[in-house]
């Protein structure tokens, strides 16, 4: 494999919906469900519709200085308070050690729209920023990580937000990965909550990069949504609307990601994150003793909105709400989900951002690319399973005669010429004729494959390097970048961010295949 990148379609990886495929495709069928396809000439279109006060922006710009204050150094966050300045935002939960590889390609997606725009709209300056799902409560999806071959584990009794969390034992957690993990260790232990300590690493590996990392679990960024959470919680509005959208995508045959609720916030203290209710009398949360009069409810939303927050139907509104964002960078579970949205925004009068794919890749070193030319496998058979890449390398490679297609038209032809002289003498026994060929086919085809699992014991050596490779390649049989951590990579002495900013391109969808 010659060095750099290769691309492949993302219909060759067998890994995305058909909405997603298709979204990236320009169906015409999906083009009233968004606003802007994700191509530059659209973003001055986007440009034009986006609304934000300089009230916002110096709530945004205050905000971030504060987040910002622990840090030594800073991005250049006052360039925000340019009505020429816009975002560009990709957003994640706080994954330990930064998650699987995707979460990197996520960022790298968006630093490098920020540079592509700014070259194309010069007179104009974009930002890339991280909006790190602090108030996320579900622990299980950001406590494990796979680093060198072994799942990571941090374990904590701690509930509710996990932006909110302390760090307690990661610091621990880190050192067990080795001196490439010092900048993680650092984080963890220097910080107060993992919040900030995601804050801190993000820096670390993308600050040079004038990344802008946000927490939206904020009293000052809230109050400006307050008018949502009382309309919402009163009146139930994105229910409806968030429905009949999902009904008309589902009625062109699509699968949907998510289900709006009547009221669509949790209630939200340290340790506890849990719905809000209607019920007879007021509100309730649920799973609590917690309840609330609907004057109570609207006097927390004025006073104490930090303790209102938005569920995975309205946080994409919130987002869009507080920063002047021009785009979403999302993957394939999340661009399909936005497009269940847009009638909430059109409701609200909001701008809705294009939906752009992140970036898609593996990560590929120079033994595993040897493995491939020794083995004749092409960058496209890495995508395929285990047992199809096994078949194809005996049948390729044996000179014996493995296929029994021909004795099986043979056959078929047999059963015609049979049915028809059956036909003749009863019809009722084409019934018991067809019968017989579905046996006989069957029992061909189990041949067939006996010919070649016997085969197969002839190219022990060279299958058992392809379940390897594999495995290596797509562990546990799914893609590398949802499964492997970014220092398996990173430790190698190599330079995996400039790496990859230097070959991913944000606006081409498609597959990379990076040499390392």
């Amino acid at each position: 494999m010659e060095p750099g990148c290769q691309k492949l379609p993302l219909e060759k990886i067998g890994a995305f919906s058909q909405l997603f495929l298709d979204y990236i495709n320009k169906s015409d069928s999906l083009k009233p469900f968004y606003n802007q396809y994700p191509e530059i000439e659209n973003f001055k279109k986007l440009i034009e519709e986006k609304s934000f006060s300089s009230e916002k922006r110096q709530t945004l710009v205050a905000e971030l200085h504060k987040q910002y204050a622990h840090l030594d150094s800073k991005p250049d966050i006052d360039i925000l308070l340019s009505d020429k300045t816009f975002a560009v935002t990709t957003g994640h939960q706080l994954n330990i050690f930064t998650g699987p590889l995707y979460i990197i390609f996520k960022i790298v997606t968006v630093i490098n729209l920020a540079k592509k725009l700014k070259e194309a709209y010069p007179e104009y300056n974009f930002v890339p920023v991280y909006w790190m799902a602090t108030e996320d409560h579900d622990l299980e999806e950001i406590q494990v990580c796979r680093a060198f071959g072994e799942k990571r584990k941090w374990t904590t009794p701690q509930m509710g937000a996990v932006g909110r969390m302390t760090t307690e034992g990661l610091p621990q957690l880190a050192a067990q990965l080795g001196k490439g993990a010092d900048f993680f260790k650092n984080a963890y232990q220097n910080n107060d909550n993992l919040a900030d300590a995601v804050r801190d690493y993000m820096h670390h590996l993308f600050g040079q990069y004038d990344l802008i990392t946000l927490d939206a679990d904020s009293r000052a960024l809230k109050s400006q949504f307050a008018s949502v959470m009382e309309d919402d919680i009163l009146n139930n509005t994105s229910f409806d609307l968030v429905n009949t959208r999902t009904s008309e995508i589902e009625a062109l045959g699509y699968k949907t990601q998510i289900t709006p609720r009547e009221i669509n916030f949790f209630y939200l203290e340290d340790g506890l994150r849990e719905r809000i209710v209607k019920t007879e009398t007021g509100f309730e949360v649920l799973n609590t003793e917690i309840t609330f009069s609907e004057e109570e409810i609207l006097s927390i939303i004025e006073n104490e909105p930090e303790k209102i927050s938005p569920n995975v139907v309205l946080r994409p509104l919130y987002e869009e709400w507080i920063l002047p964002n021009l785009a979403y960078i999302g993957g394939p579970s999340e661009v399909p989900y936005w497009l269940q949205l847009k009638p909430v925004f059109d409701f609200y009068k909001e701008a809705f951002p294009t939906l752009m794919p992140r970036n898609f890749g593996l990560l590929l070193d120079e033994r595993s690319a040897q493995n491939l030319e020794k083995l004749n496998l092409n960058l496209e058979d890495i995508f395929k399973a285990t047992d199809t890449l096994k078949a194809q390398h005996v049948k390729s490679e044996s000179e014996k005669e493995l296929d029994l297609q021909a004795e099986l038209e043979s056959l078929q032809k047999l059963y015609a010429a049979i049915l028809k002289k059956a036909d003749k003498i009863d019809i009722t026994l084409s019934r018991t004729t067809k019968a017989f060929e579905t046996k006989s086919v069957d029992l061909l085809e189990r041949l067939e494959k006996k010919l070649l699992r016997a085969e197969k014991r002839n190219y022990s050596e060279a299958l058992s390097k392809i379940e390897k490779l594999r495995e290596h390649l797509c562990p546990a049989g799914g893609l590398q970048e949802r499964k492997d951590n970014m220092l398996n990579f990173y430790g190698e002495g190599n330079d995996l961010i400039e790496k990859l900013i230097a070959t991913f391109d944000p606006l081409e969808y498609q597959f990379n295949v990076v040499s390392i």
